[in-house]
Protein backbone atom coordinates (compact mmCIF):
# COMPACT_ATOMS: atom_id res chain seq x y z
CA UNK A 1 0.00 0.00 0.00
CA UNK A 2 1.62 3.08 -1.19
CA UNK A 3 1.11 6.80 0.58
CA UNK A 4 -2.10 8.86 -0.24
CA UNK A 5 -1.70 12.32 -0.97
CA UNK A 6 -3.20 15.64 -2.26
CA UNK A 7 -2.87 17.04 -5.10
CA UNK A 8 -5.24 19.51 -5.74
CA UNK A 9 -7.82 21.42 -4.06
CA UNK A 10 -10.82 23.76 -3.79
CA UNK A 11 -13.01 25.88 -1.38
CA UNK A 12 -16.00 28.48 -1.12
CA UNK A 13 -16.69 29.56 1.99
CA UNK A 14 -17.42 32.88 3.64
CA UNK A 15 -15.38 35.42 2.17
CA UNK A 16 -13.31 33.21 0.47
CA UNK A 17 -13.68 32.18 -3.16
CA UNK A 18 -9.78 30.63 -3.67
CA UNK A 19 -6.53 29.72 -2.43
CA UNK A 20 -5.14 32.78 -1.86
CA UNK A 21 -8.75 33.98 0.02
CA UNK A 22 -8.48 31.39 2.43
CA UNK A 23 -4.62 31.90 3.23
CA UNK A 24 -5.19 35.43 3.64
CA UNK A 25 -8.23 34.77 6.40
CA UNK A 26 -6.38 32.11 8.51
CA UNK A 27 -3.09 34.25 8.05
CA UNK A 28 -4.57 37.70 9.60
CA UNK A 29 -7.62 35.99 11.29
CA UNK A 30 -10.12 37.76 9.84
CA UNK A 31 -13.90 37.13 11.12
CA UNK A 32 -15.92 36.47 7.89
CA UNK A 33 -19.76 36.43 9.90
CA UNK A 34 -22.59 38.17 8.32
CA UNK A 35 -25.94 39.20 10.24
CA UNK A 36 -28.84 38.03 8.78
CA UNK A 37 -31.62 40.21 9.94
CA UNK A 38 -35.42 38.78 11.20
CA UNK A 39 -34.53 35.08 11.15
CA UNK A 40 -33.86 34.46 14.48
CA UNK A 41 -36.41 34.00 17.52
CA UNK A 42 -38.90 37.01 17.72
CA UNK A 43 -37.62 38.20 14.66
CA UNK A 44 -34.30 38.78 16.03
CA UNK A 45 -30.90 38.92 14.22
CA UNK A 46 -28.82 35.61 13.85
CA UNK A 47 -24.91 35.27 12.84
CA UNK A 48 -23.99 33.63 9.95
CA UNK A 49 -20.96 32.42 7.56
CA UNK A 50 -22.76 33.66 4.09
CA UNK A 51 -21.41 32.94 0.74
CA UNK A 52 -22.11 35.94 -1.94
CA UNK A 53 -21.98 33.72 -4.93
CA UNK A 54 -24.64 31.46 -6.60
CA UNK A 55 -22.75 29.57 -8.47
CA UNK A 56 -25.70 29.27 -11.08
CA UNK A 57 -23.23 29.16 -14.34
CA UNK A 58 -20.16 26.68 -14.37
CA UNK A 59 -18.01 25.95 -17.41
CA UNK A 60 -20.70 27.65 -19.26
CA UNK A 61 -23.78 25.21 -18.05
CA UNK A 62 -26.94 26.68 -16.48
CA UNK A 63 -27.04 24.60 -12.97
CA UNK A 64 -29.61 27.17 -11.66
CA UNK A 65 -32.26 24.36 -10.81
CA UNK A 66 -29.50 22.41 -9.04
CA UNK A 67 -29.26 22.76 -5.23
CA UNK A 68 -27.02 25.50 -3.82
CA UNK A 69 -24.61 22.90 -1.83
CA UNK A 70 -24.50 21.17 -5.33
CA UNK A 71 -23.68 24.26 -7.43
CA UNK A 72 -20.87 25.01 -4.45
CA UNK A 73 -19.12 21.19 -4.90
CA UNK A 74 -18.96 21.76 -8.63
CA UNK A 75 -17.18 25.13 -8.44
CA UNK A 76 -15.42 23.78 -5.78
CA UNK A 77 -14.20 20.63 -7.96
CA UNK A 78 -13.80 22.49 -10.52
CA UNK A 79 -10.64 24.14 -8.38
CA UNK A 80 -9.88 21.08 -7.00
CA UNK A 81 -9.47 19.25 -11.00
CA UNK A 82 -7.19 21.91 -12.56
CA UNK A 83 -4.64 22.41 -9.90
CA UNK A 84 -4.29 18.73 -9.27
CA UNK A 85 -4.16 18.47 -13.74
CA UNK A 86 -6.34 15.19 -13.25
CA UNK A 87 -5.79 13.03 -16.42
CA UNK A 88 -6.81 9.42 -15.25
CA UNK A 89 -9.43 7.32 -17.13
CA UNK A 90 -12.22 8.44 -16.14
CA UNK A 91 -13.69 4.87 -14.94
CA UNK A 92 -10.86 4.93 -12.81
CA UNK A 93 -11.89 8.31 -10.99
CA UNK A 94 -14.24 7.81 -7.71
CA UNK A 95 -16.68 10.68 -6.44
CA UNK A 96 -16.98 11.16 -2.85
CA UNK A 97 -18.85 13.69 -1.69
CA UNK A 98 -20.34 14.51 1.80
CA UNK A 99 -23.46 15.98 2.82
CA UNK A 100 -25.62 17.15 6.33
CA UNK A 101 -28.20 19.21 4.91
CA UNK A 102 -28.18 18.12 1.47
CA UNK A 103 -31.06 20.09 -0.77
CA UNK A 104 -32.39 21.72 2.60
CA UNK A 105 -32.80 24.87 1.02
CA UNK A 106 -34.94 23.75 -1.76
CA UNK A 107 -37.23 21.78 0.09
CA UNK A 108 -38.22 24.30 2.57
CA UNK A 109 -38.47 26.52 -0.28
CA UNK A 110 -40.80 24.48 -2.77
CA UNK A 111 -42.89 22.78 0.76
CA UNK A 112 -46.09 25.37 0.74
CA UNK A 113 -46.72 23.64 -3.27
CA UNK A 114 -45.65 20.12 -2.97
CA UNK A 115 -49.17 19.07 -2.56
CA UNK A 116 -49.98 21.08 -5.93
CA UNK A 117 -49.70 19.11 -8.43
CA UNK A 118 -49.59 22.24 -11.33
CA UNK A 119 -47.12 24.30 -9.26
CA UNK A 120 -44.66 21.41 -8.10
CA UNK A 121 -41.39 21.09 -9.62
CA UNK A 122 -40.05 18.57 -12.89
CA UNK A 123 -36.98 18.46 -10.47
CA UNK A 124 -38.53 18.34 -7.19
CA UNK A 125 -37.51 14.05 -6.69
CA UNK A 126 -34.28 14.95 -7.37
CA UNK A 127 -34.00 17.69 -4.70
CA UNK A 128 -34.58 14.72 -1.93
CA UNK A 129 -32.18 12.35 -3.70
CA UNK A 130 -29.02 13.30 -1.73
CA UNK A 131 -26.83 10.99 -3.81
CA UNK A 132 -27.80 13.68 -6.80
CA UNK A 133 -24.56 16.06 -5.38
CA UNK A 134 -22.06 13.22 -6.13
CA UNK A 135 -23.91 11.95 -9.56
CA UNK A 136 -23.85 15.51 -10.68
CA UNK A 137 -20.49 16.44 -9.79
CA UNK A 138 -19.11 12.92 -11.70
CA UNK A 139 -21.22 14.72 -14.83
CA UNK A 140 -19.91 17.55 -14.52
CA UNK A 141 -16.11 16.48 -14.09
CA UNK A 142 -16.50 13.52 -16.82
CA UNK A 143 -15.77 10.96 -14.62
CA UNK A 144 -17.09 7.24 -14.53
CA UNK A 145 -15.77 5.91 -11.88
CA UNK A 146 -17.40 4.87 -8.66
CA UNK A 147 -19.05 7.46 -7.31
CA UNK A 148 -20.92 7.39 -3.66
CA UNK A 149 -22.49 10.40 -1.30
CA UNK A 150 -21.97 10.34 2.46
CA UNK A 151 -24.49 11.62 4.99
CA UNK A 152 -23.03 11.20 8.31
CA UNK A 153 -23.68 14.72 8.64
CA UNK A 154 -20.44 17.31 10.33
CA UNK A 155 -18.15 13.99 9.91
CA UNK A 156 -19.15 13.40 6.42
CA UNK A 157 -15.91 14.99 4.32
CA UNK A 158 -13.54 13.01 6.66
CA UNK A 159 -15.69 9.51 6.39
CA UNK A 160 -15.17 10.77 2.31
CA UNK A 161 -11.22 10.88 2.71
CA UNK A 162 -11.47 7.32 4.58
CA UNK A 163 -13.29 5.74 1.83
CA UNK A 164 -11.42 7.48 -0.45
CA UNK A 165 -8.01 6.25 0.93
CA UNK A 166 -9.31 2.57 1.66
CA UNK A 167 -10.17 2.81 -2.41
CA UNK A 168 -6.62 4.50 -3.44
CA UNK A 169 -5.15 1.82 -1.23
CA UNK A 170 -7.16 -1.31 -2.59
CA UNK A 171 -5.86 -0.27 -6.40
CA UNK A 172 -9.47 -0.13 -7.53
CA UNK A 173 -9.33 3.33 -8.46
CA UNK A 174 -6.30 5.64 -9.00
CA UNK A 175 -7.57 8.91 -8.19
CA UNK A 176 -10.62 10.49 -5.76
CA UNK A 177 -12.20 13.73 -5.46
CA UNK A 178 -13.16 13.93 -2.45
CA UNK A 179 -15.03 16.59 -0.08
CA UNK A 180 -18.07 18.30 1.73
CA UNK A 181 -20.80 20.98 1.21
CA UNK A 182 -23.81 22.11 3.02
CA UNK A 183 -25.83 25.50 1.89
CA UNK A 184 -27.70 25.03 5.69
CA UNK A 185 -29.18 28.59 5.73
CA UNK A 186 -32.76 28.23 5.56
CA UNK A 187 -35.42 28.97 8.44
CA UNK A 188 -35.91 24.95 9.01
CA UNK A 189 -31.88 24.57 9.98
CA UNK A 190 -31.87 28.23 11.96
CA UNK A 191 -35.05 27.50 13.96
CA UNK A 192 -34.26 23.86 14.76
CA UNK A 193 -30.66 25.14 16.33
CA UNK A 194 -32.35 27.87 18.24
CA UNK A 195 -34.58 25.50 19.52
CA UNK A 196 -31.95 23.23 20.73
CA UNK A 197 -29.98 26.17 21.76
CA UNK A 198 -27.09 25.70 19.48
CA UNK A 199 -27.58 28.98 18.40
CA UNK A 200 -27.75 32.11 19.96
CA UNK A 201 -30.08 34.62 18.42
CA UNK A 202 -29.94 38.54 18.82
CA UNK A 203 -26.70 38.90 19.14
CA UNK A 204 -23.43 41.07 18.07
CA UNK A 205 -20.95 38.86 16.14
CA UNK A 206 -18.12 38.66 18.11
CA UNK A 207 -20.61 37.39 21.00
CA UNK A 208 -21.45 33.88 19.30
CA UNK A 209 -19.30 31.68 17.58
CA UNK A 210 -16.69 31.74 20.14
CA UNK A 211 -13.98 28.37 20.31
CA UNK A 212 -13.14 27.57 23.70
CA UNK A 213 -14.76 30.06 25.98
CA UNK A 214 -17.51 29.57 29.04
CA UNK A 215 -18.69 32.76 28.78
CA UNK A 216 -20.49 32.30 25.33
CA UNK A 217 -22.60 29.61 23.68
CA UNK A 218 -23.77 28.94 20.34
CA UNK A 219 -21.96 27.58 17.32
CA UNK A 220 -21.96 30.19 13.93
CA UNK A 221 -24.10 27.99 11.07
CA UNK A 222 -22.14 28.42 8.03
CA UNK A 223 -22.34 27.49 4.17
CA UNK A 224 -19.47 25.88 2.10
CA UNK A 225 -17.75 23.33 0.14
CA UNK A 226 -14.43 21.98 0.23
CA UNK A 227 -13.05 19.04 -2.04
CA UNK A 228 -9.40 17.40 -2.34
CA UNK A 229 -8.30 15.38 -5.39
CA UNK A 230 -6.28 12.04 -3.85
CA UNK A 231 -4.07 9.82 -5.42
CA UNK A 232 -1.22 7.76 -4.70
CA UNK A 233 2.12 9.04 -4.39
CA UNK A 234 3.47 6.61 -6.92
CA UNK A 235 0.82 7.88 -9.57
CA UNK A 236 1.38 11.53 -8.20
CA UNK A 237 5.18 11.53 -8.74
CA UNK A 238 5.22 9.58 -12.12
CA UNK A 239 2.91 12.52 -13.89
CA UNK A 240 4.78 14.97 -12.45
CA UNK A 241 2.77 16.38 -9.63
CA UNK A 242 2.98 19.11 -7.16
CA UNK A 243 1.92 17.04 -3.66
CA UNK A 244 0.44 19.66 -1.33
CA UNK A 245 0.26 16.80 1.74
CA UNK A 246 0.16 13.28 2.89
CA UNK A 247 -2.88 11.74 3.78
CA UNK A 248 -1.36 9.92 7.34
CA UNK A 249 -3.69 8.43 8.91
CA UNK A 250 -8.07 8.44 8.97
CA UNK A 251 -10.49 6.96 11.75
CA UNK A 252 -14.18 7.45 12.37
CA UNK A 253 -16.41 5.96 14.63
CA UNK A 254 -20.23 6.45 16.03
CA UNK A 255 -20.55 6.35 19.40
CA UNK A 256 -24.47 4.72 19.08
CA UNK A 257 -26.47 7.15 21.08
CA UNK A 258 -29.52 8.31 20.66
CA UNK A 259 -30.59 11.84 17.86
CA UNK A 260 -29.84 14.77 19.91
CA UNK A 261 -27.39 12.64 22.06
CA UNK A 262 -23.62 12.46 22.57
CA UNK A 263 -21.11 11.36 24.85
CA UNK A 264 -20.40 13.98 26.96
CA UNK A 265 -17.70 12.24 28.80
CA UNK A 266 -15.40 12.58 25.77
CA UNK A 267 -14.09 8.71 26.25
CA UNK A 268 -15.51 7.77 22.80
CA UNK A 269 -13.89 11.05 20.75
CA UNK A 270 -10.57 10.13 23.16
CA UNK A 271 -10.55 6.46 21.65
CA UNK A 272 -10.74 8.01 18.04
CA UNK A 273 -8.11 10.42 18.48
CA UNK A 274 -5.57 8.27 20.24
CA UNK A 275 -6.25 5.47 17.84
CA UNK A 276 -5.43 8.33 14.56
CA UNK A 277 -2.63 9.55 16.73
CA UNK A 278 -0.76 6.62 17.42
CA UNK A 279 2.75 7.84 18.15
CA UNK A 280 2.79 10.80 16.28
CA UNK A 281 2.82 14.66 17.58
CA UNK A 282 1.66 17.51 15.13
CA UNK A 283 3.11 20.35 14.98
CA UNK A 284 -0.56 22.02 16.27
CA UNK A 285 -4.27 20.54 16.48
CA UNK A 286 -6.38 22.27 13.86
CA UNK A 287 -9.71 21.59 16.38
CA UNK A 288 -13.28 21.10 15.69
CA UNK A 289 -13.82 23.99 18.50
CA UNK A 290 -17.00 25.86 17.81
CA UNK A 291 -18.35 27.37 20.60
CA UNK A 292 -20.65 24.52 21.86
CA UNK A 293 -19.96 23.81 25.86
CA UNK A 294 -20.44 20.27 25.66
CA UNK A 295 -17.88 19.79 22.38
CA UNK A 296 -15.45 22.20 23.17
CA UNK A 297 -14.62 20.66 26.84
CA UNK A 298 -14.46 17.17 24.81
CA UNK A 299 -11.69 19.03 22.27
CA UNK A 300 -10.16 20.45 25.75
CA UNK A 301 -9.83 17.35 27.77
CA UNK A 302 -8.86 14.92 24.40
CA UNK A 303 -5.65 17.34 24.28
CA UNK A 304 -5.24 17.01 27.58
CA UNK A 305 -4.69 13.75 28.06
CA UNK A 306 -3.03 12.69 25.27
CA UNK A 307 -0.82 15.96 24.02
CA UNK A 308 1.16 18.09 25.82
CA UNK A 309 1.26 22.04 26.30
CA UNK A 310 3.81 22.48 23.97
CA UNK A 311 1.39 21.01 20.93
CA UNK A 312 -0.81 24.07 19.89
CA UNK A 313 -4.42 23.55 19.95
CA UNK A 314 -6.29 26.15 17.51
CA UNK A 315 -9.72 26.20 15.89
CA UNK A 316 -10.43 28.12 12.54
CA UNK A 317 -14.39 28.14 13.38
CA UNK A 318 -14.58 32.15 14.88
CA UNK A 319 -13.56 32.97 11.00
CA UNK A 320 -15.25 30.38 8.74
CA UNK A 321 -18.09 29.34 11.24
CA UNK A 322 -19.42 25.88 11.13
CA UNK A 323 -20.18 24.65 7.78
CA UNK A 324 -21.68 21.02 8.77
CA UNK A 325 -20.22 18.25 6.29
CA UNK A 326 -18.17 20.54 4.52
CA UNK A 327 -15.95 21.36 7.41
CA UNK A 328 -13.38 18.52 7.92
CA UNK A 329 -12.36 19.34 4.36
CA UNK A 330 -11.93 22.60 5.44
CA UNK A 331 -9.96 21.90 8.02
CA UNK A 332 -7.88 19.69 6.21
CA UNK A 333 -7.33 22.42 3.33
CA UNK A 334 -6.33 24.88 6.21
CA UNK A 335 -3.75 21.98 7.59
CA UNK A 336 -2.08 22.21 3.90
CA UNK A 337 -2.61 25.70 3.96
CA UNK A 338 -0.16 25.65 7.24
CA UNK A 339 2.00 23.23 5.69
CA UNK A 340 2.99 24.68 2.57
CA UNK A 341 3.18 28.50 3.75
CA UNK A 342 4.77 27.54 7.47
CA UNK A 343 1.98 29.25 9.79
CA UNK A 344 -0.57 28.03 12.24
CA UNK A 345 -3.76 29.70 11.87
CA UNK A 346 -5.20 31.83 14.96
CA UNK A 347 -8.35 31.26 17.31
CA UNK A 348 -10.06 34.59 17.09
CA UNK A 349 -12.85 35.72 18.98
CA UNK A 350 -11.81 34.61 22.48
CA UNK A 351 -9.97 34.72 25.60
CA UNK A 352 -10.26 31.20 26.48
CA UNK A 353 -12.41 31.82 29.41
CA UNK A 354 -12.67 28.41 30.66
CA UNK A 355 -9.86 26.98 28.93
CA UNK A 356 -6.75 28.57 30.34
CA UNK A 357 -4.70 25.18 30.82
CA UNK A 358 -4.87 24.71 27.13
CA UNK A 359 -2.07 25.95 24.92
CA UNK A 360 -4.41 27.72 22.18
CA UNK A 361 -3.42 30.27 19.65
CA UNK A 362 -4.73 33.34 19.85
CA UNK A 363 -2.26 34.78 16.82
CA UNK A 364 -1.08 33.36 14.37
CA UNK A 365 2.39 32.03 14.55
CA UNK A 366 4.99 31.35 11.80
CA UNK A 367 6.95 28.24 12.20
CA UNK A 368 7.45 25.60 10.01
CA UNK A 369 4.82 22.77 10.08
CA UNK A 370 5.31 19.12 8.83
CA UNK A 371 2.40 17.26 10.64
CA UNK A 372 -1.55 18.61 11.19
CA UNK A 373 -4.11 16.95 13.55
CA UNK A 374 -7.58 17.62 12.63
CA UNK A 375 -10.70 16.80 15.10
CA UNK A 376 -14.44 16.66 13.86
CA UNK A 377 -17.65 14.92 15.89
CA UNK A 378 -21.32 15.71 15.18
CA UNK A 379 -24.73 14.79 16.26
CA UNK A 380 -25.56 11.39 17.03
CA UNK A 381 -22.25 10.58 17.83
CA UNK A 382 -20.68 10.42 15.04
CA UNK A 383 -16.19 11.29 15.82
CA UNK A 384 -13.79 10.98 13.27
CA UNK A 385 -9.76 12.52 12.64
CA UNK A 386 -7.32 12.73 10.47
CA UNK A 387 -3.53 13.38 10.05
CA UNK A 388 -2.23 15.60 7.47
CA UNK A 389 1.58 15.31 6.55
CA UNK A 390 3.86 17.41 4.50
Amino acid sequence: MGNIVITGYGIKAPGVLSKEDFQRVLRNGICTHSVLENRGKDQSSVIAGLIEDDFAILREKNYTRYPRSTRMALAAANDAVEMAGLSCAPHRIAIIIGTSAGAILEVEHYSSVALNMKKYPLHGVSLVDSHTLSATVAEHIGTRGPTFTITTGCTASLDAVLLAKLLLEAGQVDACIVGGTDAPLGQWSINGFIKTRAITSGVHINETGVPFSTDHQGFVLSEGAGIMVLETEEIALKHGKTIYGRVEKVCSRNEGKPILHTDETGEEMLSVYKETLGNTVPCYVNSQALGLKTNDRIEGIIHKKLLTNTVPLTSIKGMTGHSFAAMGAIQMISALLSIEYGFIPPTIKTGGKGFEDLPIVYQTVYQPVSTVSITTHGNSGNNACVIVTK
